[in-house]
């Protein structure tokens, strides 16, 4: 899919984006593209495509899902029921909500699986509370409602650990009218060393523990791997793998993840509004533009000034001090590399498309960044 419309997040053309609003997201279709290829071929190739269940979190973004539909990726993960919605309605066939469903929610799940029909929609529960709250909406429906067991794989954020409790669990699934069993669900986020040996140690325990649960217990589905370990997983099982991050990438996968070998796709605009002080520049990338929950020194990267400190970060204004203040009057644009380019799209209701070193009018909506 990637073409020769070449992008480097750290040199971007500043000048090309004068008439582009401020702050603003912009991205690269022919860099997205290549990080699908990307994606793909690290499951074993077009023919494997069916093995990849990308996440739509990173971008919510219903042009993406067409991309990747386009590709051969029919098979979505979602957080929220807004990011399923929109998987439904760009054409995806399948989709998971990798997010308990409890209150009004699964009412509304309800009325997206009458209103989508052709897009075959599941959930994941770790209880068996959890499970009678979804046989209580969906015990009535003609159609069983997928459920996957979340398994917990050391995260400890949500899930439920391999034993007695499991097995009951998996028994209630089964035996419960209006559901159906569709297999595990697990999410290893806390393995995120730089050290490809490192992650693979520890991603080799918990597929170890998954090999041994499936050969006594099979499951027509199991899937796992977030990006820093999904490699893992496809190299040595025939599992689902569920990446979120690589189609757009941001600067502390780049830094972290030479290995997997994807490249930036996103970045930010911004610019100076304000010279408060010697060597002080005021930018217009506050919290509500940028994701923030990470310390104010790690929060983005500015290509053009590496060297520069953070020290002052507000609702809309971020205050850089640098020895080379000078050169950028007022209105100046910068290029803002993200930390975290998932919390930082959904602080944006577009994003504007470049291509070959340019700005285009090409806006795309982040379809799902409501809930």
């Amino acid at each position: 899919m990637g073409g020769q419309d070449r992008f480097n997040a750290n040199q971007v053309n500043v000048d090309a984006l004068i008439d582009v609003p401020s702050p603003g997201l912009l991205i690269h279709p022919a860099t997205i593209a290549a990080n699908i290829d990307r994606m793909i071929e690290i499951v074993g190739g077009p023919q494997h495509a069916d093995r990849i269940r990308p996440h739509v979190k990173t971008h919510k973004m219903a042009e993406l899902v067409r991309m990747q539909t386009a590709a051969g990726i029919h098979r979505f993960k979602a957080a929220t029921l807004a990011e399923a919605e929109m998987v439904a309605v760009a054409g995806g066939r399948d989709v998971l909500i990798a997010y308990p469903m409890v209150g009004p929610n699964l009412k509304r799940l309800a009325e997206l699986r009458d209103c989508y029909r052709s897009t075959l929609f599941s959930v994941i529960t770790d209880n068996i509370d959890g499970c009678e709250m979804l046989s209580a909406t969906f015990s009535d429906s003609a159609r069983p409602l997928g459920v996957f067991i979340d398994v917990n794989g050391g995260m400890h954020r949500t899930g439920i650990m391999f034993g007695p409790d499991l097995d009951r669990l998996r028994s209630k699934i089964e035996s419960t009218v209006g559901l159906n069993y569709n297999g595990l669900h697990i999410y290893d986020g806390h393995i995120h060393a730089p050290s490809l040996s490192q992650r693979a140690e520890r991603a080799h325990r918990i597929i170890e523990t998954v090999k041994v649960y499936d050969r006594r217990n099979p499951s027509q589905q199991i899937i796992a791997g977030g990006a820093p370990t999904f490699a893992i997983w496809a190299d040595h099982t025939a599992y689902q793998c569920s990446p979120g991050t690589p189609l757009l990438w941001d600067i502390n996968y780049e830094d972290s993840y030479p290995d997997l070998k994807f490249n930036i796709a996103a970045v930010l605009l911004t610019r100076v509004v304000s010279k408060p002080a010697a060597n002080r520049l005021c930018l217009d990338l506050g919290h509500k533009a940028v994701a923030s929950e990470m310390p104010l020194e790690k929060r983005i990267r500015l290509p053009e000034l590496p060297d520069a400190n953070l020290v002052g970060h507000n609702e809309e204004h971020l205050i850089i001090e640098t020895p080379r203040a000078d050169e950028f009057p007022l209105g100046r644009e910068l290029i803002a590399l993200p930390t975290h380019i998932c919390p930082s799209v959904a602080l944006h209701a577009y994003a504007t498309v470049l291509k070959n070193g340019k700005a285009t009018s090409e806006r795309w909506p982040v379809t799902a960044r409501d809930r």
